[in-house]
């Protein structure tokens, strides 16, 4: 079965608490990268909070949702006002190693930033096929930890952009 080329438009979440600790996860398919949730769009026209949403889920087990519920998930879920768009967008090259994934002939990516904000100690459930194992560390040591250049420099602006962040006086 041949699978449809990647969309070179994606979504990079940074996930971090209030105490300014972020989670990385491991490639499966490359040990020690380390990197925030990362994501193509499904379709050209998926908006991107959406692809945010679905990779959130998809990569980390943690639902972003206003749903109400009592399931086992809800310790999972966070609100949409949780997840916000940096309007901050990269545009990088796409390492030769995951190009194959692509249309023949593209070899850049436009990135555009999210960060989320989620409680301490949320439950993560990563997506063995995509990661292996995960960490929570202060911003400053995650970035170092970063194998791309675009989620460290993120990571590393995570103060400026916690301000715009949803209201926690309660």
């Amino acid at each position: 079965m041949n699978r449809p080329f990647k969309i070179p438009e994606s979504v990079l979440v940074v996930i971090y608490t209030e105490q300014l600790d972020v989670l990385l996860i491991e490639r499966t398919d490359k040990a020690g990268y380390w990197q925030s949730v990362t994501g193509s769009k499904d379709t050209l026209d998926e908006p991107l909070a959406e692809t945010a949403r679905r990779e959130v889920g998809e990569e980390t087990g943690i639902l972003v949702s206003d749903e109400i519920s009592v399931s086992p998930t809800a310790a999972n879920r966070v609100p949409c006002d949780h997840l916000l768009d940096w309007q901050l967008s990269n545009v990088y090259e796409i390492y030769p190693v995951w190009r194959h994934r692509y249309a023949p002939g593209v070899t850049r990516n436009t990135e555009h930033v999210f960060g989320l904000l989620v409680p301490h100690g949320i439950p993560v459930t990563l997506a063995p096929r995509e990661h292996t194992r995960y960490q929570w560390l202060p911003y400053r040591e995650a970035a170092d930890q970063c194998f791309s250049p675009s989620n460290a420099e993120a990571i590393l602006q995570l103060p400026q952009y916690i301000s715009a962040g949803p209201d926690r006086s309660q």
